[in-house]
């Protein structure tokens, strides 16, 4: 049975973050913004009201929600401020390998840890010459004993500047490529350790991304969440799965905000005599973006539900990844045409959602990767057609079923060349195709159908 009504806890959940996100959050984003700083206080207060770390098991002291739990959350902290959003639920990404992995003294070493005190956990695979490639980092981990020794830069870490810890992908040999990659988690106060200056960003300013750099860190062999050889990577990409249905709540989120701002001011602005938004035009635009915003919301909830049940959720998470972000921006874009001359302006919001939405189609894999994922799920067996093959589609003509009814459907026969389509009757294929010329092999009997 399929139900989309929510449950009161989910509902409990989903007030809560938005009285939070109204309240904390949308009253400093555009300060911030201007400043180019992560207000740090936020997400202490986001920790303190119990809204992060939400996925930790119950079995570590977390809370223990599922990913359509999370999705509802963090809907309303984008609606409010994208990047405070992005800062906001990154402990859930730095969490997540922890949480997957077979790792466990380091599950009870760090994540009652991350309940019981304000911490911050980054999470960290790209690097300045590597982003989609996962498979092609450079970052080194060289085994010493049980342990290993990690040197090179990681790039583009969320709240890396203010981190406690960070889920580390590496490799042990780049030119062993994916068998090379192993996860780990870094202590950011560990010798050889350094932190370099943040990184100055178009959109998304509200949150703090920078650069690591590791020289000659010893990385404890208890703190190896999945070594090479294959587990390392099949963590970091079964990471993001289960992370990726969030980018498209900040979608959402973000794109309903202005979908509601464009809709707020075509009612208010008045030309020709009348509001903005009794013009055709402007119906239709706005008609869409409500469209849009709904879809995507169900395509967040599909690939977070694959996740809570324990299904493989890659298929979804990535559809639901580029749909929603490239949504989003359409909406976002269409609000501030809505508003004209002053949509261009930072008086109003719309212009900070749009470059805050416009970073969700590059992160965490660009949309271009999701596609790349999606057509090689479907070329693997992840879509089971329903259809036949064109092979064995009969085209067959209203004389063929009566001659077959007739005949008791023994000897009308329909030939179908495999080459061109060509659609041939008779006891026997014809020794040559007349349209394609191809020979009497290329005929396929398909009906009467076995």
């Amino acid at each position: 049975m399929v139900n989309f009504d929510l449950s009161e806890t989910q509902l409990a959940y989903q007030k809560k973050a938005r009285e939070f996100a109204q309240k904390e959050i949308l009253p400093v984003a555009w300060y911030f913004d201007e400043k180019d700083q992560m207000p740090l206080y936020i997400l202490k207060r986001a920790y303190e009201e119990g809204l992060t770390n939400v996925g930790i098991p119950k079995k570590y002291g977390g809370q223990g929600l599922g990913m359509l739990d999370t999705s509802l959350m963090v809907e309303e902290f984008a609606s409010c401020g994208p990047g405070l959003a992005t800062s906001i639920f990154d402990n859930g990404l730095g969490e997540e390998p922890l949480i997957l992995s077979d790792n466990e003294v380091a599950k009870e070493k760090y994540l009652p840890e991350l309940i019981n005190n304000f911490k911050l956990i980054s999470f960290a695979t790209s690097e300045t010459g590597m982003g989609s490639d996962v498979a092609g980092m450079r970052c080194k981990a060289t085994p010493d004993g049980q342990d290993y020794i990690l040197n090179g830069t990681k790039y583009w870490v969320t709240n890396g500047g203010y981190a406690d810890y960070a889920s580390i992908f590496a490799t042990t040999n780049p030119k062993e490529r994916h068998k090379g990659i192993l996860g780990m988690v870094v202590d950011m106060k560990w010798d050889g350790v350094s932190v370099e200056k943040h990184i100055p960003k178009m959109g998304q300013r509200c949150s703090n991304t920078v650069a690591v750099k590791f020289d000659n860190v010893r990385v404890p062999s208890e703190n190896i969440l999945a070594r090479e050889g294959g587990p390392g990577f099949e963590l970091g990409m079964k990471t993001f799965s289960h992370t990726r249905p969030m980018i498209g709540a900040f979608a959402v989120g973000a794109a309903r905000s202005a979908m509601e701002f464009g809709m707020q001011y075509a009612m208010k602005r008045k030309a020709f005599g009348q509001p903005i938004g009794m013009f055709e035009g402007i119906q239709f635009k706005i008609a869409e973006m409500f469209q849009k915003v709904e879809t995507s919301r169900l395509m967040v909830w599909r690939s977070a539900w694959e996740a809570d049940e324990g299904r493989d959720c890659t298929l979804w998470a990535s559809m639901a990844k580029f749909y929603t972000t490239e949504a989003a921006f359409e909406v976002a874009n269409d609000a501030l045409q809505i508003l004209g001359g002053y949509g261009y302006t930072k008086y109003f919001p719309v212009e900070k959602l749009l470059r805050d939405i416009r970073l969700l189609q590059i992160y965490e894999g660009t949309n271009q990767i999701q596609r790349l994922v999606v057509i090689k799920s479907l070329m693997k067996g992840g879509f089971t057609p329903i259809m036949p093959s064109l092979d064995d589609l009969p085209r067959l003509r209203a004389e063929d079923i009566e001659d077959a009814a007739r005949q008791g459907m023994r000897e009308q026969i329909v030939w179908r060349c495999k080459v061109c389509g060509h659609i041939h009757n008779g006891t026997e294929p014809p020794e040559e195709c007349p349209v394609c010329r191809m020979k009497k092999g290329a005929f396929k009997k398909v009906w009467p159908q076995q």
